[in-house]
């Protein structure tokens, strides 16, 4: 279990969670709600790191929104820029996973110099995976209509419970590599709460207009990027991008993996990890 904190900042007092020994690494997700469960991407790094997971504005107990633009990444970093300053640090590194990956990227863009590294995987650097056949949110895609079903479902109140678990795990399949492996991620205890408000602002608003490809280039920090090689949600290409414009980046490719390389290959995920001491 993470042992929780509420800490305040000059913006506001916000939630999060604390494992690990080590130097400072911050962990979060664009649009997701942690709770003591930790994060099956987040744990693998409490064996070497201090990790602090954190719930962004609007998420968990952290502050609410006053406005949908403070959901925004450019105010995401800022915000936890107040919570790095709040616990002390004059630097830490951060670590990301899918939208928490593209969040790295702008991190690493807007303040470099209060990051010792950055890690990021399972995302892209502009908007045109969502719009490439092979991810799995573009019309083009086989499984596009089948997951516009569930999600309309799943938004129907009325949908029973045991129906929602039925569709949840059918959703969650295509970002596997195989339905095995998808059944022994289901047992490691794990939090993530999608926050539908900030969600809805990274489809509306972020979306449209996300390119930090030009700036990329401009990364100086240690830069440690990953993909599986059958990733269904940010294909494989959209990583390999991110680290041929990133100067000197690592590059990490999980062979038998989809969207989830830390629960579908734990062996090599940790060593990945290790690798980015």
């Amino acid at each position: 279990m993470w042992e929780k904190m509420l800490i305040d900042t000059d913006r506001g007092k916000f939630e999060l969670f604390v494992s690990g020994n080590g130097e400072p690494l911050c962990i979060t997700h664009l649009y997701s709600a942690f709770d003591e469960r930790g994060h099956t991407f987040a744990n693998p790094f409490t064996s070497f790191y201090r990790v602090y997971l954190i719930n962004l504005r609007g998420c968990g107990n952290s502050v609410e929104a006053e406005t949908a633009e403070q959901f925004s990444m450019y105010n995401s970093v800022k915000d936890l820029e107040a919570i790095r300053i709040a616990l002390g640090y004059e630097k830490w590194g951060f670590a990301g996973h899918s939208t928490g990956g593209m969040l790295a990227l702008k991190y690493s863009i807007l303040a470099p110099t209060s990051l010792t590294k950055m890690v990021a995987g399972g995302a892209a650097a502009s908007k045109e995976y969502s719009s490439d056949e092979d991810c799995i949110y573009c019309n083009k895609n086989s499984n596009y209509p089948r997951v516009m079903e569930i999600i309309q479902q799943l938004n129907d109140v009325t949908t029973p419970i045991e129906t929602r678990k039925r569709l949840s795990y059918e959703w969650s399949k295509m970002s596997f590599y195989s339905e095995g492996k998808l059944k022994k991620a289901l047992q490691i205890p794990s939090s993530g709460k999608t926050v539908g408000a900030r969600l809805e602002y990274f489809i509306k608003k972020e979306i449209p207009t996300f390119d930090l490809r030009e700036s990329l280039v401009n990364i100086t920090i240690p830069s440690y990027i990953y993909s599986g090689k059958y990733d269904a949600q940010c294909p494989y290409k959209y990583g390999v991008e991110i680290a041929n414009l990133i100067p000197g980046a690592k590059f990490t490719t999980f062979e038998r993996s989809n969207h989830n390389p830390f629960v579908e290959e734990v062996g090599k995920f940790k060593q990945f990890v290790q690798s980015t001491l």
